[in-house]
């Protein structure tokens, strides 16, 4: 690319950020409508009214997304009276909500402030929306310039928050990690991207190391110095990787073999009504690492895996040994693993799920079993 311009996210953390709403917001104009989920809007509404009190803004209303990041719903809030007299929108939830919010403002016009209420996603710092049918199926990514103008994290309102959601975040993020190095493994990077590389390593080691504590912090509904680092590794230092890693709105950095076994086994209907993303996404980073023979590192993620019961083996997702060859066949066939430094086949797929179903029932030591890889 020439003459290119990168957009980075500006954000506040902390349990009183959102006293930052009014000096933040006010050079933006006075009226706000407010968007979200209802759980969403019901954990972030008292503390934005009582920061806009007595300041230049006035919120127009809080209004429902739509259930769904869909254009259908984008088009339902683009109609609605309040938005179009509003100034500036305030996108409060989890990534289905932000993101939809966020695709409202680059086709109305508005810019967008965001309020993640929980810790499992990086859009409240990114500068795309993922977005799907009405009825739930993926659709497509939708890229845009600029994340939003501002991220309020409230680490209140997110220590709050269920806490599976964080546990599901950071499998999902470290994800980042792993798939941006092997896909880009070998090759003379633009600066954007070898930025993205480089950043994404703290999309995994704060998760390594404070990970464990950060969700008894979660458990408890205690702030914690490694809640904050989880809670900055999930939605900044994601956001921040997934920016220069899609500068080219290409997807050939920013995913790989983790998320392709993520969308084979969306395939059956139970993973979207019983499981997370991120937790989807852990099972296929372990998987990763075994087809890339990382054996050192397959062993640490796989046991931080263990220590919060991140998924292991099929089992922990509904499925049995009998379902490898049929997954390991829908992963193979994926785009994510398009790009990467070697051919990913069903059979390396295959062979990682069956050696994964294997230390089920075993003490494993990566030293006395490397040999077999």
């Amino acid at each position: 690319m020439e003459n290119y311009s990168m957009h980075l996210p500006s954000y506040s953390i902390g349990d009183k950020v959102y006293d930052k709403i009014p000096e933040i917001c006010e050079p933006y104009g006075t009226k706000v409508i407010a968007i979200g989920g209802h759980k969403a809007v019901a954990a972030a509404k008292e503390k934005i009214v009582k920061a806009c009190q007595n300041t230049t803004l006035e919120i127009l209303d809080f209004i429902w997304y739509g259930g769904e990041s869909s254009y259908e719903n984008v088009e339902m809030l683009a109609d609605n009276e309040k938005v179009k007299a509003a100034d500036m929108l305030f996108a409060i939830g989890g990534g289905k909500a932000t993101d939809t919010v966020k695709c409202l403002g680059v086709k109305i016009g508005k810019p967008v402030f965001s309020f993640p209420t929980i810790a499992s996603n990086c859009s409240a710092c990114t500068s795309v929306s993922i977005m799907y049918y009405p009825d739930g199926r993926f659709k497509e990514p939708f890229f845009y310039p600029a994340p939003p103008a501002h991220a309020f994290i409230d680490t209140d309102i997110l220590v709050h928050s269920p806490s599976r959601y964080m546990w599901a975040g950071m499998g999902d993020t470290y994800a980042k990690y792993f798939e941006s190095t092997v896909s880009s493994r070998g090759e003379e990077l633009e600066h954007y991207t070898q930025i993205g590389v480089d950043v994404s390593r703290m999309c995994f080691e704060p998760i390594l190391r404070y990970g464990r504590e950060a969700m008894d912090s979660n458990n408890v509904g205690k702030i914690s110095y490694a809640y904050e680092q989880v809670v900055l590794a999930i939605i900044v230092s994601t956001g921040i990787a997934s920016i220069f890693l899609t500068a080219e709105h290409i997807i050939d950095y920013n995913t790989g073999l983790a998320h392709a076994i993520f969308y084979s086994l969306t395939a059956y209907p139970h993973i979207e009504k019983n499981h997370l993303h991120g937790e989807v996404v852990s099972y296929g980073v372990l998987n990763l690492l075994l087809v890339d023979k990382d054996m050192e590192t397959f062993q640490k993620v796989y046991e931080f895996s263990k220590s919060v019961g991140l998924p292991i083996c099929l089992e922990d997702l509904e499925f049995t040994p009998e379902d490898i060859d049929k997954l390991a066949e829908g992963a193979a066939v994926m785009k994510d693993v398009e790009h990467n430094p070697y051919v990913v086949t069903k059979e390396m797929i295959a062979e990682a799920m069956r050696r994964l179903e294997e230390m089920k029932n075993e003490s494993y030591n990566y030293k006395e079993k490397e040999h077999r890889y």
